[in-house]
């Protein structure tokens, strides 16, 4: 699981970026699957959930096109990742 938390000055473009040029070429990574989750004390800030292992998420930041993808997503920064505080089974 990838979690990393972002800045958009345009949530509705974000979506729209992330839902299809950002899909495809994640599933182009080996992402099985994500999510989006918009803060709600601040709309501008999005929550991404991956489930992607984590060498094939090293291949998708290596990708020459996507600095080109996350300027389309309108970040205002890159993307912080989070790092789990615990792991259980249940």
């Amino acid at each position: 699981m990838i979690v990393t938390i972002a800045r958009a000055s345009d949530p509705d473009r974000f979506l729209e970026i992330f839902r299809t040029i950002g899909a495809e070429k994640r599933r182009q990574h080996g992402c099985r699957s994500a999510r989006v989750y918009f803060d709600p004390e601040d709309p501008h800030r999005a929550w991404s959930v991956f489930d992607w292992d984590a060498e094939d998420y090293e291949g998708f930041l290596a990708d020459p096109e996507i600095p080109e993808i996350a300027r389309q997503l309108g970040l205002e920064a890159p993307p912080v990742h989070a790092t789990a505080a615990l792991e259980l089974d249940a």
